[in-house]
């Protein structure tokens, strides 16, 4: 399952993915009703690293179940291709 999978590939993509990648995936998540506007602001906003907020959308999303980590994992394809392949995220 989507959600299995995430977790799995929770330490590369907090290591990996790029602050540019985790502001388009926020975008996209929100455009598909998968985070809401306040879940947005939050990560925005967060003071902490680019580690830390890629580790807090991972989470919120894995958290929703597989059909939101899902639409995580579509969304990352469409944005970082070459990271979806490095994670082994089909």
């Amino acid at each position: 399952m989507a959600d299995t999978q995430l977790f799995v590939a929770r330490k590369e993509f907090v290591a990996r993915v790029s602050n540019d990648v985790i502001v388009q995936l926020l975008d996209d998540l929100l455009e598909d009703g998968v985070i809401n506007d306040g879940e947005k602001d939050a990560m925005i906003e967060e003071n902490g690293s680019r580690a830390e907020r890629a580790r807090h959308l991972i989470d919120i999303v894995r958290r929703k179940g597989p059909v939101t980590s899902e639409k995580l994992i579509s969304r990352l394809w469409e944005r970082d291709p070459n990271l979806c392949e490095l994670l082994n995220l089909d």
